[in-house]
């Protein structure tokens, strides 16, 4: 493993028990997350985004979920390797938190309510860097005037319901950096919040990574901020990585059928009214994880499809530098 490469993920499999089967929700998933980089990782609803996450941090509930296969390699502060898909409960706890940071989707249902926002930022410094209780509040005083929050000594006190989404927000950010971690994971941090607060909040992000070279995984749905945001792309599909590479190259020149429908998507503001402004949309749905085609995943839906798509599952291919995709047909699109 590269010294300036800080996640590792190798052909990870999360698996779920159904009742009719077994559910793949992430199938054989690979990538690597660089050193004071962030990483972002794209797709719809159902395309692992979320599970590859939550794989990293061991948060998959046991059952139904486990980790079926595959290394998640992490290298820490101090510089050494190691697999967290194998280490136990105990060492995982001292990796949460504190070497690895989450920013959940949705702070309203990750804080805890009946604790004011001063003691749960203050918790992860008194576990991970064994601060006493005066210490730990004014190191979360700190972090709530870092994150931006307007009379810190005030809300610092105060408990999630009496503050607005971006607040709670800026609130999930300082805990997940109070120990100042490695590697941030931040999971649609964005999705609730209007789009003044989400620039505000992605400017945060940028600035603060700045400050710690901290490497960011930064899971999301939105293509316009991971053009804003990111160094390098994943987009996923049913489980499995299809395209691959650097901001520029990606949103130029996509060489999967399925990112191009994902740009397609988006709107153009600097399109004109009338029949040639309507969104394009991809026809049909992500195929169950229970149940999925033969084949190429994409193909039931998918307007350059060929007979041989659902026949032979496409490989992960360089189709450029630094740029690969999962598409037998990439080299034939306009």
């Amino acid at each position: 493993m590269d010294a300036d490469i800080t996640l590792d993920i190798r052909n990870l499999e999360t698996h779920f028990a159904a009742d009719p089967g077994v559910s793949k929700a992430v199938d054989g998933v690979s990538f690597k997350v660089r050193r004071n980089e962030t990483l972002a990782v794209v797709g719809e609803s159902g395309s692992g985004k979320s599970v590859t996450s939550l794989s990293v941090m061991r948060l998959i509930p046991t059952p139904p979920g486990r980790i079926a296969g595959g290394e998640i390699l992490f290298r820490g502060r101090d510089g050494r390797v190691r697999d967290l898909a194998r280490l136990s409960e105990k060492e995982m706890r001292s990796v949460r938190g504190n070497e690895i940071g989450m920013i959940f989707q949705e702070p309203m249902t990750s804080l805890n309510p009946v604790y004011s926002v001063g003691d749960q930022i203050g918790e992860a410094l008194r576990y991970h860097q064994g601060m006493d209780r005066k210490a730990a509040r004014a190191e979360a005083l700190a972090l709530l005037k870092k994150v931006g929050i307007p009379a810190a000594e005030r809300r610092l006190d105060e408990f999630p319901h009496q503050m607005s989404g971006g607040m709670r927000q800026r609130v999930m950010i300082a805990m997940a950096l109070a120990c100042r971690p490695t590697l941030l994971i931040a999971d649609e941090p964005t999705t609730a919040l209007d789009v003044t607060i989400q620039a505000q909040i992605l400017d945060l992000m940028r600035r603060l990574q700045a400050e710690t070279g901290t490497s960011i995984l930064f899971i999301t749905h939105n293509l316009g901020v991971v053009a804003e945001i990111a160094h390098r792309v994943v987009v996923m599909y049913s489980g499995r990585v299809v395209e691959e590479g650097d901001v520029r190259s990606l949103f130029k020149n996509p060489r999967h059928p399925y990112t191009r429908g994902l740009l397609a998507c988006m709107p153009n503001l600097g399109q004109s009214r009338g029949e040639a402004a309507r969104l394009e949309a991809i026809p049909g749905n992500v195929p169950s994880p229970v149940n999925r085609p033969k084949g190429c995943t994409f193909a039931p839906r998918c307007p350059w499809a060929e007979p041989a798509c659902t026949t032979a599952e496409p490989v992960l291919e360089p189709v450029g530098p630094d740029h690969s995709a999962r598409c037998r047909r990439w080299r034939d699109l306009p």
